[in-house]
């Protein structure tokens, strides 16, 4: 009965997930991003290739690898400061393991995919918000080790 229960309490990221995932092109210009990024009011861009996320860029990756280096965001791609590879998760996936894969691989945004496409977003506030109790899971790994932009 104890399984049943958790089974029925267990809540996964496609129910949390957001799925207007703003997204730019490899070949985009970083400025193009920038500007998709303040238009939206958003704190990462992921880059996708047909569909397919190919990684992911934060407003960190910008300043560590723009901006500190005096580089024209007009010039600069997309695909040249972009981390990569990026970790996904499929929406079937419980929030408490999205949580420890953001513990594990010490990031803030997990983009979500069926059969390798694009489909959504979760965050680790949405974590939070659904479960405060990850708050103490996700701050173990962001006190050790801090967790990525």
């Amino acid at each position: 009965m104890g399984a049943e229960i958790r089974a029925s309490q267990m809540v996964y990221v496609k129910e949390i997930m957001r799925s207007d995932v703003k997204t730019a092109r490899p070949d985009s210009s970083v400025r193009e991003v920038v500007e998709k990024m303040n238009r939206f009011d958003i704190g990462s861009i992921i880059v996708v290739q047909e569909r397919r996320p190919v990684g992911i860029i934060t407003e960190r990756d910008i300043l560590r690898k723009v901006v500190e280096h005096c580089l024209d965001p007009s010039i600069c791609k997309a695909k040249d400061i972009m981390t990569t590879p990026t970790v996904t998760a499929k929406e079937d996936l419980s929030i408490e393991d999205a949580a420890s894969l953001m513990a594990r691989y010490k990031i803030k945004r997990i983009p979500i995919v069926r059969e390798s496409e694009l489909v959504g977003i979760i965050t680790a506030t949405d974590l939070i918000e659904k479960n405060p109790l990850l708050v103490e899971h996700l701050g173990k790994a962001a006190m050790s080790r801090g967790l990525k932009e």
